[in-house]
């Protein structure tokens, strides 16, 4: 059993005060394909935050974002409106302006229970320069729009890890509250640092960003009984040991190579200090000349020939079974290219043992917790799945939240 985690010194929209007019910040940044915006996981999550303030009465306003200026992906929020309205059951309206005449208009103009989307923030100069909240707070993007508001709420803390004017600005200047992606996102991802566990703590890390996990498993060294590897990381902890894998067979990919020379003589320095807490796959899947999944035992590999895509079946039930022995289990990033149903087997096999097994299991990462829909599992089967993936990073190794932090001031 565990102990609770300690509560957050953030209010949350439990302590909001009834009859607000409410500035609410989300993460909608979302996939772009032709120039629309595609729904995913994050605009069902938001909705619960924007649903519960608009039934309770509060006139809602929404901030957002969307890619980078000069990027494909840095559109308008319009069609976003349209997918979170979905979500909610309401209508959301939507201007064309974050802070001009046109959204004060647009927000003074708000009824009980009704609910607007602002323009894109990262639209505005003012957004994305990082910078301290204080200079945030001094903005004109923040010194417009806050007048006009009671409280701000943040709910996006997917982008907490951003000192960004609508992150840690408006905390300066408004009452300020923890939406409930916020609140229950915080809450599951400091975790594994304010929870004590009786039994057996298992990490599963994979994912191509090797250099992010190795830090976690730095930072987590003494919170964690067991680290399973695969992905890119696992590959370089073999090479570390020994194994001929690891290695760019394509110089243009950059796969491995550069993150072996950042990283090799901590994972090797892990290795010999901490090997008894990691373990590598015994074997590997590649695609053979038919385009059919094959797998090979890492023992008989003489020369990387092959992209190891995956690991190997024996690998992935030898982790189920630490799972199934594990009061808590996390998980960061995938141990395949489980979007291809062939290479999916590591990843899969793990998530299906936590989802059978009586443990605290928080899953994130990237897009490493979409597998869960993907091959038919139930979310619910999990404690917490994130929809974080930089700030879930900076909890697992200890780093502070600039927008976690701003909500805490007093």
């Amino acid at each position: 059993m565990s102990t609770d985690t300690p509560t957050a010194t953030f209010d949350t929209l439990d302590d909001l005060p009834a009859d607000q007019r409410v500035l609410v910040r989300l993460d909608l940044n979302s996939p772009i394909e032709d120039g629309a915006p595609q729904d995913n996981r994050r605009f069902e999550r938001h909705a619960e935050t924007v649903r519960e303030l608009a039934e309770a009465g509060h006139r809602v306003a929404l901030l957002a974002h969307q890619g980078r200026p000069g990027r494909d992906d840095f559109v308008s929020l319009a069609g976003h409106a349209e997918i979170l309205a979905e979500h909610v059951g309401r209508d959301v309206d939507f201007v064309a302006d974050t802070y001009g005449k046109k959204a004060i208009d647009a927000i003074e103009a708000l009824d009980a229970g009704e609910i607007l989307l602002l323009e894109n923030t990262r639209m505005c100069d003012d957004e994305l320069p990082e910078e301290d909240p204080e200079t945030k707070a001094e903005t004109e993007f923040v010194q417009a729009l806050a007048p006009h508001f009671d409280a701000y709420v943040d709910d996006a803390y997917s982008a907490a890890h951003r000192s960004h004017a609508s992150i840690v600005g408006f905390p300066l200047v408004l009452p300020a509250y923890a939406g409930r992606v916020m609140q229950t996102e915080y809450e599951a991802n400091t975790a594994i640092a304010g929870k004590e566990f009786d039994g057996r703590v298992t990490m599963v890390v994979g994912g191509t960003k090797a250099t992010d996990v190795i830090d976690v498993m730095n930072n987590l060294g003494t919170k964690v009984d067991d680290f399973l590897l695969g992905g890119i990381a696992g590959e370089l902890f073999l090479r570390a040991a020994g194994a001929p894998v690891g290695f760019d067979l394509d110089p243009e990919a950059d796969l491995y190579d550069s993150q072996w020379e950042a990283n090799h003589a901590v994972v090797e320095e892990m290795l010999d200090e901490r090997g008894e807490q990691i373990t590598l796959a015994t074997d590997l899947a590649y695609e053979d000349d038919g385009g059919e999944r094959a797998e090979t035992d890492v023992d008989a590999i003489e020369e990387k020939d092959v992209s190891f895509l995956d690991v190997g079946t024996d690998t992935a039930e030898g982790y189920a079974d630490v799972v199934r022995d594990s009061e808590a289990v996390f998980v960061k990033g995938a141990l395949g290219v489980f979007e291809d149903e062939r290479f999916s087997v590591g990843t899969v096999t793990v998530l299906e043992a936590i989802a059978e097994t009586d443990c605290f299991s928080v899953v994130g990462g990237g897009d490493t917790s979409r597998a869960i829909g993907m091959y038919g599992m139930d979310e619910a089967d999990f404690d917490h799945v994130s929809i974080a993936g930089g700030a879930y990073i900076r909890a697992l190794t200890g780093q502070p939240l600039a927008g976690v932090e701003a909500l805490k001031r007093e």
